[in-house]
């Protein structure tokens, strides 16, 4: 995926962690509603990414993915 993908990625799963947030365990949550609603492409390639940008909720939100 592009640069520019990765980042709208970034960006939305940081949103969706905000969004989130209320919820009793908000990373379990954001992983969640990613597994659901997230295309396989979108999935593999937020868990594939190494750099920075993901908010603390986010980041464990895609670890969770990843290790599932």
């Amino acid at each position: 995926m592009t640069g520019d993908t990765t980042e709208t990625l970034i960006r939305m799963a940081n949103q969706i962690a905000t969004n989130l947030g209320h919820e009793d365990d908000p990373a379990a949550a954001t992983a969640e509603h990613i597994r659901l609603y997230w295309d396989p492409r979108m999935k593999s390639a937020i868990t594939a990414y190494r750099g920075d940008g993901l908010g603390p909720v986010a980041t464990e939100a895609v670890r969770q993915i990843a290790g599932a």
